[in-house]
């Protein structure tokens, strides 16, 4: 799956420690082409964004109900600044949504 597949959620689980819901968004792209690379990852957050607006979650994983929800992008290459500007503004939109949104790098840990 991942950002070759922007219509399909990667994974959902609830983790146990904030009782989340979190839908993860699994990004293994280098960023040699950045442009490509930010248009995928905004149609695939656009994606989640209308997966959650729509009510469909509470379709599809009826356990999500009442329960908080965050975005978790796993990236496997350190993100370029412009990813991480592009992220900035994507997590105040998610927040209206009142969605989490968080990232990070399999190799270098949390960012946000």
């Amino acid at each position: 799956m991942g950002l070759e597949n922007l219509n399909a959620v990667d994974a959902v689980g609830i983790e146990t420690e904030s009782d989340y819901v979190v839908l993860s968004i699994i990004d293994s792209w280098d960023w040699s082409d950045e442009g490509s690379h930010l248009l995928a990852l905004q149609g695939k957050l656009n994606s989640y964004f209308g997966f959650v607006e729509s009510g469909q979650i509470y379709d599809t994983y009826p356990s999500s109900a009442g329960k908080s929800l965050c975005i978790d992008l796993v990236s496997r290459y350190p993100l370029p600044t412009t990813a991480l500007d592009f992220l900035y503004k994507a997590k105040v939109v998610s927040e209206e949504l009142a969605i989490s949104l968080r990232w990070n790098t399999l190799h270098a840990g949390t960012v946000a």
